[in-house]
């Protein structure tokens, strides 16, 4: 029964992979006839400026949408657990960005953000500000990512016996101590798997970026992903592949790092 999908693991996700990592030590540019480089193409990356602008901005992008999306996402968990009217018609609301295509949100929030916000309050666009543009990337990212962190919280927090709210209640315990003394040790676990999962797909942001700012102002907001995806097409495959290769094994390393931590605070995914 395995045996079909492992031909086809084989034949679309091995396979490929193993030709990219052999065409990375080659001057291939994606057609006619190429030859052995052997380590040149990753020498070059790691003093390509455009390359290493590409990680800088990837990493801290990942960093800081991740803290965003966990703050938000479990404030709102907490709102969504309490007593509120409503309740049940807002978990609905919030959960809409998760259903949408990121390459639709990205062109509305385009719309938004050089024309609506521009006419409302005065000056340009902050997506052609090599500065901010970063910051319209980030909003973004986390309006689509916070629903699905936010169920997970909403999970944690269902399970936590009601009990323990009643008996803090009754020894004077104030909600924002019931929070830290009780809520937050108790999803801890919760937390850990956001990040993990978060900052996992955050590393491989393209959809946004590209339909938001295109990599603008210049290389400004401009991905590994978006940078080696555009490399393929513009004469650049094996130095691009190598740049897959180095940010496959980054992404690996990290990976393994936050199994380490999920493993210490005894998390099962």
């Amino acid at each position: 029964m395995l045996l079909p999908a492992l031909l086809l693991f084989t034949l679309l996700i091995i396979g490929p992979a193993l030709a990219g990592m052999y065409f990375s030590v080659t001057n291939y540019v994606g057609y006619g006839d190429y030859s052995f480089v052997g380590l040149a193409n990753y020498l070059v990356l790691f003093t390509d400026p455009r390359i290493l602008s590409a990680y800088g901005f990837t990493i801290g992008f990942s960093v800081v949408t991740v803290l965003l999306v966990n703050a938000i996402a479990l404030f709102l968990a907490v709102l969504l657990n309490s007593r509120i009217k409503f309740k049940t018609a807002l978990r609905g609301i919030f959960f809409i960005p998760m259903v949408v295509s990121g390459i639709v949100i990205a062109y509305v929030f385009n719309y938004i953000f050089s024309t609506s916000i521009p006419a409302v309050f005065g000056g340009s666009s902050i997506l052609a500000n090599e500065d901010w543009a970063w910051v319209a990337v980030v909003v973004v990212t986390a309006w689509q990512a916070i629903p699905s962190a936010l169920i997970i919280y909403l999970a944690g927090l269902l399970a936590i016996p009601e009990e323990v709210y009643e008996a803090s209640s009754l020894d004077g315990a104030t909600p924002w101590r019931q929070f830290t003394a009780i809520t937050l040790p108790l999803v801890a676990g919760y937390v850990v798997i956001n990040t993990v999962l978060g900052f996992k797909n955050f590393l491989n942001a393209y959809d946004i970026i590209v339909g938001l700012t295109n990599g603008g102002p210049g290389t400004a907001t401009s991905s590994v992903a978006m940078t080696i995806f555009t490399g393929f097409t513009s004469g650049d495959y094996a130095y691009q592949m190598a740049n897959a290769v180095v940010f496959f094994v980054i992404t690996v390393l990290i990976s393994i790092a936050q199994l380490r931590i999920i493993n210490r605070r005894g998390v099962t995914l």
